[in-house]
């Protein structure tokens, strides 16, 4: 009986062993390195494309070395989006070559044979195929079906090295596993030697499509031979540009001897690398907005940047290590860095930003800090000869530096206008009211925006309804006489517009707000959307000329290719070649600010049609 019972016990039932039992045990001595090595092999690929992509966009944001000017647009951004499945797809396969390809398992960590193996059937055999794999798909057979969508691409960024079809990308996986087998069916292969030239082939794909120069000139003086062995950059973009020369992978090599060597690869080489940094003649000063908002800036993530920023989701709490790393390098280097250059017609505009955070700019401990960031920023742009330099997000402000009035007092021989565009945020804020609007409650924080809105207001004879005593009391000292009457204290809650500023539209107003109000932002800063039955505005912005090159990037919460209206002031305060300063408490011409706008293409943003009378 006690033995009856006993054997019961010997039949394993359901999750009698552990999961992760199949994975073998880390205990045991005989462990299997390259297994273990494929996932932070993984990360590290995709670490180091995108450390390609975001010193890409740095450099050619600045101009310094840069290849092909023209700009790169939303369609490519999303063209190349998936530019990490050729990572999967490479895992998964050497995931399966390490279970059934004889010797793919348990490989030693170093071997020199190995290593010098590899090295030569790269040169031989992979660049030969490669070489004419290549000018075979430029066939118009075969570039029609698949090759013309990698050549969509006339501007190259790192990650369009492995835009491809799915088809040519087994073709280059069995192309580049020559040397990879035969190291494995000779038992001469290792970790270290597989890691390398996988590297190898990332590094010189993101180089070659980086479109900035970056091989020094000596390098070939010094060894004139490297020329034949070793492709640059501006060699590279221009078989996207011309589409039948330089052919080769990543030695020139073969173009010489088949004579498919563009005759302008030298000059253009030469060309890149004499060219200096860009000089802006427009500069917009922005600053960072949380840890995570990194990720949505050109420079960070191409995808993220690329859609209108959202608070944090799930997939970014998994990357806090890398937001942890970004805080520190922020805190490290503190100092203003370009995020993205635009061209306007023949007007350049970059986009510099400060090192800080929403919440740093409320502390008053910071507030030296960042003025000091602030005015570097300002003599850096004067400095470099640029003619307008406007304020963005929390970069303006009465407590912070009095609109900006604080430098142009401090520096009155500054050549670079300052712009705080606050008369356009009053001009689109003013025509975003719906037509036949009487009345409207102007909530949040009394800013030189919110002042002058109020004061237009009343002067087209729209009642201005404040909600609290003391902003009543406040604006009516300001406007006086000026109000025609129009400003009043009230405590309904049933009008059908609200304009609201920073600090102004709380979670009980909001719910006592009416059915079906339109809630109209005149803060940089968009409210809370607590109300699904009410509509919501965007801050003040417009929508960008499509004469405006190389937006590819939203700007923080705005959609595509929409502009605040903060940046778009100073664009236009240059076009129109304005001699005065728009910053401390003087406001321009609300109408010829919004004329001139216009008048360079930009337009305004629909508000819900069915809200118009």
């Amino acid at each position: 009986m006690l033995y009856s019972y006993l054997s019961m016990a010997s039949k394993p039932g359901i999750l009698t062993d552990w999961p992760w039992k199949p994975l073998g045990s880390f205990k045991d001595e005989d462990i299997d390195v390259s297994k273990l090595a494929l996932f932070p092999f993984v990360l590290w690929r995709m670490l180091h494309n995108q450390l390609w992509i975001s010193l890409s966009r740095y450099r050619t944001a600045k101009g310094t070395n840069k290849i092909v000017d023209k700009g790169i647009e939303f369609d490519q951004v999303d063209r190349e989006r998936d530019w990490d499945d050729q990572i999967m797809f490479n895992a998964i396969l050497f995931y399966l070559g390490n279970i059934y390809v004889p010797g793919g398992s348990h490989l030693p960590f170093w071997r020199l044979d190995g290593v010098i193996i590899t090295m030569l059937l790269h040169a031989g055999p992979v660049e030969f195929l490669y070489y004419w794999l290549h000018r075979a798909l430029h066939h118009h057979y075969l570039y029609s079906r698949y090759h013309s969508h990698h050549h969509s691409s006339i501007v190259t960024e790192p990650i369009t090295s492995v835009i491809h079809p799915f088809a040519e990308h087994i073709a280059y996986f069995l192309l580049f596993s020559i040397p990879i087998l035969t190291t494995v069916l000779t038992g001469t292969v290792s970790v270290i030697a597989l890691a390398a030239y996988v590297t190898y082939l990332d590094f010189m794909n993101n180089m070659g499509h980086c479109n900035f120069e970056l091989i020094p000139n000596w390098l070939f003086t010094l060894l004139p031979p490297l020329k034949y062995i070793i492709y640059t950059p501006s060699f590279h973009s221009l078989h996207h540009v011309q589409f039948r020369t330089n052919y080769s992978l990543f030695m020139p090599f073969y173009d010489y001897i088949y004579g498919t060597m563009d005759k302008s690869s030298d000059s253009l080489y030469e060309k890149s690398l004499r060219r200096k940094e860009e000089s802006p003649y427009v500069v917009h000063l922005t600053h960072l907005t949380t840890p995570e908002s990194i990720y949505h800036l050109r420079l960070g993530f191409a995808s993220f940047a690329s859609k209108p920023y959202t608070p944090s989701t799930w997939h970014m709490w998994l990357l806090w290590p890398v937001t942890l790393c970004s805080m520190m390098l922020t805190w490290i280097y503190c100092s203003t860095f370009v995020v993205e250059s635009n061209r306007f017609h023949n007007i350049i505009l970059q986009t510099w930003a400060i090192p800080k955070y929403n919440i740093q700019y409320r502390l008053k401990s910071q507030k030296q800090s960042i003025n000091n960031l602030i005015e570097e920023a300002i003599l850096e742009a004067d400095e470099k000869g640029a003619r307008v330099l406007s304020l963005g997000l929390m970069n303006q402000g009465e407590e912070m530096n009095m609109y900006g009035g604080v430098y142009m007092q401090k520096h009155p021989q500054l050549k670079v206008k300052l712009v705080d565009g606050s008369s356009l945020a009053v001009a689109v804020v003013l025509n975003s009211i719906p037509k036949r609007t009487t009345q409207v409650v102007l909530r949040g924080k009394l800013t030189k925006v919110a002042c002058a809105l109020a004061f237009a207001l009343c002067q087209k004879r729209i009642q201005v309804s404040v909600l609290r005593e003391d902003e009543y009391e406040k604006l009516d000292k300001l406007l006086g006489t000026k109000s025609e009457g129009k400003l009043v204290l009230s405590k309904s809650y049933t009008f059908k517009t609200w304009l609201v500023g920073d600090g102004g539209l709380s979670e009980v107003e909001q719910r006592k707000a009416s059915k079906g109000t339109l809630f109209i932002p005149f803060s940089q800063f968009p409210p809370k959307k607590l109300r699904t039955d009410c509509f919501y505005h965007t801050t003040p912005a417009m929508q960008t000329p499509l004469a405006l090159e190389n937006v590819d990037s939203c700007e923080n919460w705005l959609p595509r290719r929409v502009m605040s209206v903060w940046r778009i002031a100073g664009l236009v305060h240059a076009l129109e070649g304005w001699e005065e300063h728009e910053c401390g408490y003087t406001t321009s011409n609300i109408e010829k600010v919004w004329e001139a706008t216009l008048k360079h293409g930009f337009q305004p943003l629909r508000v819900p049609t069915h809200l118009k009378s």
